[in-house]
């Protein structure tokens, strides 16, 4: 078995940007609104790069292309572009300063792996009801632990972070359309690359779409398998709070040959998924999920990083499953890098919790406060599996949303990617934002109706 050590992470802590923690004299508002400091509305540096290979911010893309329809999927804006370079085992170490642990890992185990890097566009943007709001409640959020506590419903509690708890919570609450409801497919390949292919359909709906509003919910989660057979008639239920000291996660299941709704409490933290093959657990999935409780958080600084963003083409309806899926990594071809300014934040596992992954570092898009990359760490210290969150934007409801999610296991050649939905037979589209609910059809007692 293969364990690959992170022997270039102090160097990678070398080539970090030194920000500190801002002198807010006149408070986060202040400083967002201050000419000097040059941000966008969540806080992101609106210049470019000193080399302009990252441009300036320019409002993101807040409208779809021209004769779009929402059947077509999210298409590529950028279809005619080329890379400019491309990245692999055998040139990797003149791009070292800007890739992750886990991406030199990779180029270097597979020779297929590659990482097509185009011209980067920074397309993340909000509503200016969401931008309104982060800034309102930008001096009133405050931490109780590990808790958030009044952040009057901001998705971006602290656009200035000072910690790494900060900034997680900037992910944990950053802003999904309000709703989301989606058909998708995950697979689960094998180091032979054989793989298990899942179908799946969830429900994230936010408070402040529901019928009825509850105080502490941030949202309530729905999904459902709809193949294979074994598992269809399996029902999660999640109700998330704000304050997770105030209240932890309440999760519940119904199984259709149990016929029985029960409490859940394994939909959290370590614990392996069902359809996954082990190799993805539940704070995994949305780049970090859950309370943070069982981790030290450190704010390691900014730093830029050849990140998955823009990845609109994995998504084309003319891509049908099997062009995708290959035998230890997906095919590069339908991948697109780019070169983004991210945060880099740390989590070491607390002395007496547990967790399979003792040390955690994730890689935030200072855009959009979206987890893009993630590596994680066994408890001898060395390099386990590494997550890859490809981001576009959906222009039509202006919300980032990731395209897929991929995750490699490096001590044996497996990877499990969800997300996709180029198969998707549905009369709806297959991801649409802005999704209402009922809170009577979010209650335990409605699982066994949905299972049957």
């Amino acid at each position: 078995m293969l364990y690959l050590r992170c022997v270039g992470y102090s160097m990678v802590l070398l080539a970090l940007v030194s920000t500190g923690s801002p002198a807010l004299a006149g408070g986060a508002a202040a400083e967002l609104a201050n000419p000097d400091r040059n941000l966008t509305p969540v806080g992101a540096d609106r210049g470019a790069n000193a080399d302009k290979s990252i441009p300036a911010w320019e409002g993101g893309m807040t409208s779809p292309p021209q004769g779009w329809t929402q059947t077509q999927g999210y298409t590529d804006p950028f279809f005619a572009e080329k890379p400019l370079y491309v990245i692999t085992g055998h040139n990797a170490g003149q791009y070292a300063a800007h890739l992750s642990p886990g991406q030199m890992a990779l180029l270097k185990r597979y020779p297929d792996y590659a990482m097509p890097v185009y011209p980067t566009h920074r397309t993340a943007a909000f509503p200016k009801e969401v931008t309104d709001r982060v800034k309102a409640q930008a001096d009133k959020t405050a931490l109780r632990g590990f808790a958030l506590v009044n952040s009057g419903r901001s998705t971006v509690p602290f656009p200035i972070p000072s910690n790494g708890l900060e900034a997680i919570w900037n992910h944990l609450t950053r802003y999904l359309g309000k709703g989301i409801e989606r058909s998708f497919h995950s697979f689960a390949v094998r180091p032979n690359g054989s793989y298990l292919k899942i179908g799946f359909h969830d429900m994230r709906i936010y408070d402040e779409n529901f019928d009825q509003t509850e105080e502490n919910n941030l949202f309530s989660y729905l999904g459902y398998f709809t193949s294979p057979t074994e598992l269809r008639g399996t029902v999660y239920l999640v109700h998330e709070p704000i304050d997770q000291v105030k209240e932890s996660r309440k999760a519940w299941v119904y199984n259709a040959g149990q016929r029985r709704v029960r409490r859940a409490p394994d939909l959290a933290y370590d614990n392996a998924q069902d359809g996954s093959d082990g190799l993805a657990v539940a704070d995994q999935y949305d780049g970090y999920n859950g309370a943070p409780d069982r981790y030290d958080w450190s704010l390691l600084g900014k730093k830029e990083v050849i990140v998955a963003y823009n990845d609109y083409k994995i998504g084309d309806k003319s891509i049908s499953y099997d062009q995708i899926i290959k035998k230890n990594t997906i095919n590069s071809d339908y991948l697109r890098y780019e070169l983004h300014r991210v945060w880099v934040v740390e989590a070491k596992l607390k002395a007496g919790q547990s967790h399979i992954y003792a040390r955690r570092v994730f890689y935030l898009d200072e855009d959009s406060w979206s987890v893009l990359l993630d590596d994680a760490y066994d408890s001898r210290g060395q390099l386990w599996r590494t997550g890859l969150h490809g981001l576009i934007q959906a222009y039509d409801a202006v919300v980032p949303w990731y395209r897929f999610e991929l995750w490699h296991d490096l001590s044996n050649g497996a990877y499990v990617i969800t997300g996709l939905d180029n198969e998707v037979k549905n009369p709806l589209p297959a991801l649409m934002f802005g999704a209402k609910g009922r809170r009577a059809d979010f209650e335990p007692d409605a699982l066994r109706r949905i299972g049957k």
